[in-house]
């Protein structure tokens, strides 16, 4: 069943500069309450296969990717078509969540809500729950290594569910 798809708030309530924990940051210009559709991770929608061709985007960086996998199989290249939310970096212990949301046309969406209330210019996080297929390897943990420094950091940004 479709939802109708949530207001989100206008994009000059988040501002992006550097971050502390990783390149570019999100950060809330004003205070947001918990609940609160901060903003869509938009791109342009592809599949795995045309998102693998493109990779990486940097080979300086290549496990720095701004692809969103869907519950359909498909990628969003925030990349491509994107917008602020592709900035959003990485915690254990994040103040925002990502949700899925499908449209009247079965189009699936990805929002980003307040977990809890979020203060004026502190920085926005998710947990980007990186799932891989096969052993989570010390190497490979550190290639994709999480900077967040929370008490309970996973040291990665991978995820074994």
């Amino acid at each position: 069943m479709s939802k109708k798809l949530p207001k989100v708030l206008k994009s000059s309530l988040i501002e992006v500069h550097e971050s502390t924990i990783h390149g570019k940051g999100v950060y809330a210009s004003m205070d947001i309450p918990k609940d609160t559709c901060i903003i869509e991770y938009k791109g342009e929608q592809i599949s795995w296969k045309k998102a693998l061709d493109r990779h990486p985007h940097d080979p300086t960086q290549p496990n720095h990717t701004f692809y969103f996998s869907l519950s359909s199989g498909k990628v969003i290249d925030g990349n491509v078509q994107g917008n602020q939310s592709k900035w959003l970096n990485k915690s254990c212990e994040p103040n925002c969540e990502a949700r899925e949301i499908k449209d009247d046309t079965k189009k699936k969406h990805v929002f980003l809500f307040a977990l809890r209330k979020i203060k004026k210019n502190e920085e926005l996080f998710y947990d980007y729950r990186l799932e891989i297929d096969g052993r989570l390897s010390k190497t490979l943990k550190k290639e994709y290594q999480c900077l967040c420094g929370m008490k309970k950091c996973r040291k990665t940004m991978l995820y074994k569910s």
